[in-house]
């Protein structure tokens, strides 16, 4: 009760509802070239703006999730919350999908973050916001290809990783064996950790009391979209089903 009598922000509820139709368009467009195998002329996930239009989605969602964590009294309940959501999902595409198992996502990354950092919250709130925004920069960029070998960000390859490292299988750290392990969807604690911390020293840097300061209601336009942002984690445990039931129903129906 006293967490919610706080003032909110609409503004990351707004980004957060922009993220969440974001994903369900492009979902979909996967399960109808993927899944159901219909042609879609540009939609390629290989291809460079397929890539960054997934980009975007997943550090919105890791951003934001940090820039919470950072407003919230209870990050280690919400990612528990968050695990336990996961591990159904772990649980449902295993048994029903095994072909397309998440074993450790973006549910499982966003639930052990915010765990981490309602455990850590106190060591973490003595870091200078500034510097601990820019460390967890550098870090995220430069552990960016860790899961495939390598350090360096994206097609910059900055020395290979030795390839002992990877033979534990460590997947939900980020050191997979990708001989023998894979997952439909592969959000490994390095990097993307340090993704969700840039979130959290942002605010952080911005300043508790000064955003509170600002906090109004939505704009009227776009109560929807902040509802949306509110009640992501529900409506993303649904939108597959939905999605995948819909585009079934539209090409047999």
């Amino acid at each position: 009760m006293r967490e919610t009598a706080r003032p909110r922000l609409w503004q990351p509820d707004a980004l957060r509802g922009l993220a969440f139709i974001n994903m369900v368009a492009y979902h979909a467009l996967y399960d109808w070239v993927y899944v159901f195998g219909r042609p879609c002329a540009w939609y390629d996930i290989s291809a460079p703006g397929c890539h960054a239009w997934q980009q975007y989605i997943c550090w919105s969602f890791l951003l934001l999730a940090g820039f919470g964590a950072a407003l919230s009294r209870s990050p280690l309940k919400n990612g528990l919350v968050t695990l336990g959501c996961a591990a159904v999902l772990t649980l449902v595409t295993a048994a029903f999908m095994p072909g397309q198992a998440i074993w450790f996502g973006v549910l499982h990354l966003i639930g052990c973050a915010l765990a981490l950092i309602g455990l850590l919250r106190p060591a973490l709130e003595k870091l200078p916001p500034a510097p601990a925004l820019a460390a967890s920069a550098v870090l995220f960029a430069l552990l960016d290809q860790l899961p495939a070998g390598w350090l360096g960000f994206e097609t910059l390859r900055l020395c290979r990783v030795p390839a002992a490292l990877y033979r534990l299988n460590w997947f939900w750290l980020g050191l997979p064996d990708l001989t023998r392990f894979s997952s439909a969807d592969y959000f490994p604690l390095l990097p993307w950790v340090f993704l969700v911390l840039c979130g959290f020293f942002a605010a952080r840097w911005a300043g508790e009391r000064r955003l509170r300061a600002r906090a109004a209601p939505a704009p009227a336009a776009l109560r929807w979209l902040c509802w949306l942002g509110r009640h992501t984690l529900p409506l993303y445990m649904l939108h597959q089903p939905v999605v995948f039931g819909g585009l079934w129903l539209l090409l047999n129906l």
